[in-house]
């Protein structure tokens, strides 16, 4: 069993399981009977995304290439995931990938300069069995 950090939108792994959007907003767009269909997620779990506040934070060290600016959008972020809510949320999640296969994800197209790569690091400080990043894996292009 394993939880895959994944990318919406991108074709599914074969025995990837259920879908989690951990996003602010759904694709734009996009019928919501066709979210599942086109591979961008089966539910829809905004409590895992950044706040608009905190998102915006990314988005300008992004746009600036500011390493500073990308360490306090971390620091914010791990501190919203700290709330109660959020944090029963990943241990559920740590437990669960133990149990069954299943994914979260975000639409950003570099995990580097994306929550999920901070989403990954706080399931796996809870003991969540993950997989390999893509650029991580072995059969990797």
């Amino acid at each position: 069993m394993v939880l895959r950090i994944v990318r919406l939108g991108t074709p599914r792994a074969a025995d990837e399981g259920l879908r989690i959007g951990t996003v602010r907003r759904p694709p734009r767009g996009v019928p919501k009977t066709e979210f599942a269909t086109q591979d961008w997620y089966d539910v829809w779990y905004p409590n895992l995304a950044p706040s608009v506040e905190t998102m915006k934070l990314a988005q300008q060290a992004q746009q600036r290439q500011d390493p500073g600016e990308w360490q306090a959008f971390v620091k914010r972020y791990r501190a919203e995931m700290n709330s109660p809510d959020n944090s029963r949320s990943l241990d559920v999640l740590a437990a669960l990938s133990h149990q069954t296969n299943f994914s979260v994800g975000c639409y950003c197209a570099d995990e580097a300069h994306c929550h999920r790569s901070v989403l990954r690091a706080l399931l796996a400080e809870r003991g969540a069995e993950i997989a390999p990043a893509a650029a991580e894996r072995c059969d990797a292009p």
